[in-house]
């Protein structure tokens, strides 16, 4: 073999140990840790959305009930309003009621 053949083997052999040494030295955990991690990450990212869900879900619920509560005080000022102007007009029409008797009694003499 030629010289520079033997160094281009010797220089590829050298970089491969040092690769796999780089490679041990930062290598992660072992396996059976980085699954542990994995699954640890993931139940954070499930606690996290079940949190999130959880304050959608109150937040949604507390808006409905105030709105029920708007709506039932608006239904209820409505009737107590319809109320007195039903009143009102109870009033207008027995006052006319009375005009109209009146004035049929006029022409009854």
């Amino acid at each position: 073999m030629s010289n520079k053949t033997e160094n281009s083997i010797l220089a590829l052999l050298a970089g491969a140990a040092i690769g796999l040494g780089l490679g041990i030295l930062f290598a992660p955990d072992k396996g059976s840790k980085t699954r542990e991690k994995m699954k640890e990450g993931f139940d954070d990212l499930k606690n996290q959305a079940q949190n999130k869900w959880n304050d959608f879900e109150t937040e949604t619920k507390e808006g409905m009930s105030e709105s029920k509560n708007d709506l039932t005080k608006t239904v209820e000022d409505f009737l107590s309003n319809s109320s007195h102007k039903t009143e009102e007009a109870i009033s207008f029409l027995e006052e006319k009621l009375a005009e109209l008797k009146k004035q049929n009694a006029k022409f009854q003499k």
